[in-house]
């Protein structure tokens, strides 16, 4: 997880699309500058979730997708202005400080568990 530079809330990196650029594409190139992670992008949306930035009235619309990682960068643009940390599934739900994000994670979760029988 990466920390908000305003007020250093945990949540995951996130960005505006650039011209011609797909989500997935954009939740890789965020994920490296804002947090060093390379790796592979599932191209569908596991989900979504709105937010307002505490200083905005404006409403985010976040579409998330999977990353499985490959590899972390020591260098990445955003290095030296932005906390990262790597929590256990179910630490990141209690810190993530967006309510929509939070709920992702336990969709998450739940997909991850193994049914008994």
């Amino acid at each position: 997880m990466v920390g908000s530079r305003r007020n250093g809330r945990w949540g995951v990196p996130k960005g505006h699309l650039a011209a011609g650029e797909s989500s997935d594409l954009t939740a890789s190139r965020e994920s490296f500058e804002e947090a060093g992670v390379i790796g592979s992008v599932d191209r569908a949306v596991f989900g979504s979730f709105t937010y307002r930035k505490d200083s905005t009235p404006h409403r985010y619309h976040v579409a998330v997708h999977l990353l499985e990682v490959t590899g972390i960068s020591d260098e990445y643009p955003e290095k030296t202005i932005r906390k990262k940390a790597w929590f256990p599934l179910d630490a990141a739900v209690t810190e993530a400080s967006q309510p929509g994000l939070r709920a992702l994670m336990v969709k998450l979760a739940n997909s991850m568990r193994v049914p008994s029988f």
